[in-house]
């Protein structure tokens, strides 16, 4: 029986999990929003994990035939895509009920029914914009949470109808939608992934004969197999995706990290601290690792490290969350936008404004005045994230600077306005040989070093046993 070993990173806004198999490598990640519920979230990562190490599995299974039936690769692509969409609908059907239970509940009797039409005709446009986002750009491989994804549709088609039912509108998503992210979903695998399957059957059917000259020829290609070919394909993969369904796949081992890591359901002796597995899980796919930066939802770590991934020294903010993921939340809410558009915003920036304060408590307050002197929301968001990366820097300079290589954790290590600020300070401070690394598992880094202490546990624990 194979085994594989379970990291689970419990921040103050993400949960992530992650599963390694018996050789440290990455076979399952699962992302969820923390919000109120620690314990849910983390449930929820770890079942996102399982999901996504089966389609690694079945990956590996049919190694041999995906490295030349490239529509064998495309199909699995898509069934993962579309599963992630099925998950999500259900999600959405929950949501919508309990949009319109809560109109019909609304404290305003004068509003209700104006608000509940409204209602009516905004959540039928937000379940087809949502599905085409998945059918047609694969939103479902793109790790959007729930949340962010319905609260930008949701926000457009609000923002086309009444403006007098703006609040009204608003006020009923807000008291909605955290219920329905912090539910687990009981799905049944194999079910999900046959559901997946029927629906891939109809989008090839529906397929024009030329696909427009948008896309690569390579993803034309596979599509056109697909069209032409799909019956074939399915009755060959289905075999091998229902055994992966089946699989028994063995949790040996866990271990829990992150803000929340006391709220964990964990044996004590699988708790560590966030420090420790952030340093190595950058280690781990950075080797030559030696200084690491964590910006995460509630607190900046600037870490050392030696030649095997173990700290030395260590610096971390106060217990403000200034200039971390909550704090660029807030202000994602104060501008009533996704936070996933703040740092591409950012980049449009002409001049960085000047921040008085990164206080999370001030930084509405702020914004506002800023927005009312003139500053366009693009410059004061140039000068928000420089303040976030000077804040930093502080934290490294203390920790003891930086050294080659330096490794970019956490959450916000995906904002690429972040990065921008980040490489040039860096640069200037620390000379143009430092090289920096940022994977697109930045994010999963505490997981992933919580996961590798737990197969190392495991390891140490096997050889204490006496042999008979």
């Amino acid at each position: 029986m194979h085994r594989y070993f379970l990291g689970v990173d419990l921040g103050s806004t993400t949960s992530k999990a992650i599963i390694v198999d018996e050789e440290g490598k990455i076979t399952g990640r699962g992302i969820t929003n923390t919000r109120a519920n620690y314990s849910v979230a983390a449930e929820i990562a770890k079942m996102e994990a399982i999901y996504n190490a089966r389609f690694y599995i079945l990956k590996k299974n049919l190694e041999t035939d995906l490295s030349w039936k490239s529509e064998y690769h495309q199909f699995i692509r898509d069934i993962e895509n579309v599963f992630q969409y099925l998950q999500f609908k259900i999600r959405l059907d929950e949501l919508n009920k309990l949009l319109l239970s809560n109109a019909g509940s609304y404290f305003q009797i004068k509003v209700r029914s104006s608000l509940l039409q409204h209602l009516m005709q905004i959540l039928p446009s937000l379940e087809t914009k949502i599905k085409n986002e998945f059918l047609q750009n694969q939103l479902g491989l793109q790790n959007q949470f729930f949340r962010d994804v319905v609260t930008g549709i949701y926000n457009e088609l609000v923002a086309e109808k009444d403006k007098t039912l703006f609040e009204p509108l608003m006020n009923v998503f807000d008291k909605s939608i955290t219920p329905v992210e912090n539910e687990i979903l009981q799905v049944d695998f194999k079910i999900m992934v046959n559901q997946a399957m029927d629906i891939l059957q109809k989008k090839y059917k529906s397929l024009p004969d030329n696909i427009s000259g948008d896309t690569s020829m390579r993803f034309d290609a596979e599509l056109n197999l697909l069209k032409g070919n799909y019956e074939k394909v399915s009755d060959t993969l289905r075999d091998h995706i229902n055994r992966v369904a089946d699989y028994e796949l063995h949790i040996s081992n866990m271990t829990g990290t992150g803000y929340g890591r006391a709220l964990l359901p964990f044996p004590e002796d699988c708790i560590r601290s966030e420090i420790l597995c952030h340093a190595y899980g950058a280690h781990a796919i950075f080797p030559e690792t030696r200084t690491v930066l964590d910006i995460g939802g509630q607190d900046t770590k600037a870490i050392q490290v030696d030649k095997h991934g173990l700290v030395t020294s260590f610096q971390m903010n106060d217990r403000c969350a200034a200039g971390c993921g909550r704090y660029l939340g807030y202000i994602a809410d104060e501008m009533g936008v996704p936070v996933n558009e703040l740092g591409p915003m950012a980049l449009q920036a002409t001049k960085e404004v000047q921040i008085c304060s990164t206080c999370t408590v001030f930084a509405g307050a702020e914004l506002r005045e800023l927005t009312n002197l003139g500053e366009k929301r693009e410059d004061i968001l140039g000068g928000l994230h420089k303040a976030i990366i000077m804040r930093a820097m502080s934290l490294i300079a203390r920790s003891g600077g930086v050294f080659n290589e330096f490794t970019f954790t956490g959450g916000v290590a995906r904002n690429k306005a972040v990065i921008k600020y980040l490489t040039a300070l860096v640069k200037e401070n620390y000379g143009d040989t430092i090289k920096i690394n940022i994977h697109t598992d930045s994010i999963f880094m505490g997981a992933l070093g919580g996961a590798l202490f737990a197969r190392r546990a495991s390891e140490l624990a096997h050889k204490m046993v006496p042999v008979e």
